[in-house]
């Protein structure tokens, strides 16, 4: 049911002129960088790890201190959530955030991810679901936190802010690991369920269905979430956060319907200095409202070369929106990589399969392969988002020297239109 949707969605919007052509694209393998025209694409010889860890590249943090993008970060993650009133609707919201040394031992523990979702029948529904896990699926479903529940703040806010918007029929905390290295580094993370397209809604049976309609909720909830996170007196916002956002270094991050989404507030809210579209294109005929030409902030768009959910269609529409958008802007191209490989329920259900374990190449009608390993694509994903939001959002320039070196250098092109 995921991939038929998806795939119908960007079938439709193939009726761009602009959609591009066929997506040949490889892995870098030769040292340097090459540039065509506006568009640089760097490519790298450097050495890799056998874990797909990128080697250790630095760029400084607010304090002045090195920044190894790829290992967590000084701060331990603190975790907490809250339930946001928005119009008609009830956002459940998941904080990640820099907490205090003193709750290193509780995050270091964690906690089973069945306890994000509040105890009920759909709690019951998920932990069924994490109980019929295939091994291919376990290789791709993380199964524990490594943060405090609320734990209290560590001292230096504001910090800086990122929204996160999940994918169709996914839920807020689909990459928790994404969000634990960035609060680990000192940003505060928020992340709403978009009610009535999660997980919860597909099980029912009643999620809501991909379209333009649909991704104006979804853009508003994003807002709401911004409007309290941003607002010292929110009497949701849990009292230890409030006033602890920075207005001034405010980001977005998506996955797959998520991208659209981050897109849309890109576009509207100048709230919003930065944006990361991972997996799914902003702009294609089937969100007419989506312009790229209308996006004025940095973006980084990470496209799965084997994304058999999207399929080589979407993949060409992340191609043209790469080509049309004002810079700057980064494609990172990860080969091997599914449409899930970047989440944390790659598999938790067949409809989130593409992207860890065996499957077939969309790029290569038929052929047979193995996606690369979830925990590389995690980590391509976490450090690529680290080195982007502090480039940007902290106005870090030794990040810039981070992004433009692709790694693992078998795995990983990345394009630059600067």
């Amino acid at each position: 049911m995921f991939r038929r949707s998806l795939v119908v969605a960007l079938s439709l919007a193939a009726c761009s002129p602009d959609a591009g052509g066929t997506d040949t694209a490889t892995a870098g393998t030769t040292a340097g960088n090459t540039t065509t025209g506006s568009t640089t694409t760097a490519t790298s010889t450097g050495p890799t790890g056998t874990s797909g860890e990128r080697p250790t590249s630095t760029g400084e943090s607010d304090t002045g201190a090195a920044i190894d993008y790829t290992a967590p970060g000084p701060f331990v993650v603190g975790n907490t959530r809250f339930v946001l009133p928005a119009g008609e609707r009830s956002l459940p919201v998941e904080i990640w955030y820099p907490a205090d040394a003193a709750a290193a031992a509780d995050a270091a523990k964690g906690r089973p991810i069945a306890e994000f979702v509040a105890e009920g029948a759909d709690r019951l529904a998920f932990e069924d679901l994490l109980a019929k896990l295939s091994p291919a699926g376990k290789i791709g479903t993380r199964l524990q936190t490594s943060s405090a529940l609320d734990g209290a703040l560590a001292a230096g806010g504001p910090w800086p802010l990122l929204v996160f918007s999940h994918c169709h029929s996914c839920t807020r905390f689909s990459a928790f690991s994404v969000a634990e290295h960035l609060a680990s580094h000192g940003f505060i993370v928020a992340a709403p369920d978009h009610v009535g397209n999660t997980l919860f809604d597909e099980l029912a049976g009643d999620s809501a269905v991909i379209g333009e309609e649909f991704l104006k909720v979804r853009r508003a909830d994003l807002g709401a979430v911004l409007d309290a996170m941003l607002d010292a007196r929110s009497p949701t916002v849990p009292a230890s956060l409030r006033g602890q956002s920075d207005a001034a270094r405010v980001g977005a991050i998506g996955h797959s319907f998520g991208a659209a989404s981050v897109g849309r507030l890109a576009q509207e809210d100048p709230r919003v200095r930065a944006a990361m579209p991972i997996a799914a294109p902003i702009e294609n005929p089937f969100f007419p409202g989506n312009k790229i030409a209308d996006i004025h902030v940095p973006l980084l768009t990470i496209l799965a070369e084997e994304d058999n959910s999207i399929g080589a269609l979407g993949n060409n529409l992340i191609v043209s929106n790469f080509k049309s958008a004002n810079p700057p802007i980064r494609l990172v191209r990860v080969r091997d990589a599914g449409h899930w490989n970047f989440t944390d329920i790659c598999g938790l259900i067949d409809g989130f399969a593409p992207g860890c374990g065996e499957g077939v190449r969309q790029s290569v009608p038929g052929e047979a392969f193995t996606y690369l390993d979830i925990a590389v694509g995690r980590g391509i994903a976490r450090a690529y988002a680290l080195a982007f939001f502090d480039r940007y959002l902290r106005d870090a320039p030794e990040a810039a020297a981070y992004l433009d070196a692709p790694d693992p250098a078998d795995v990983v092109t990345v394009e630059i239109r600067e």
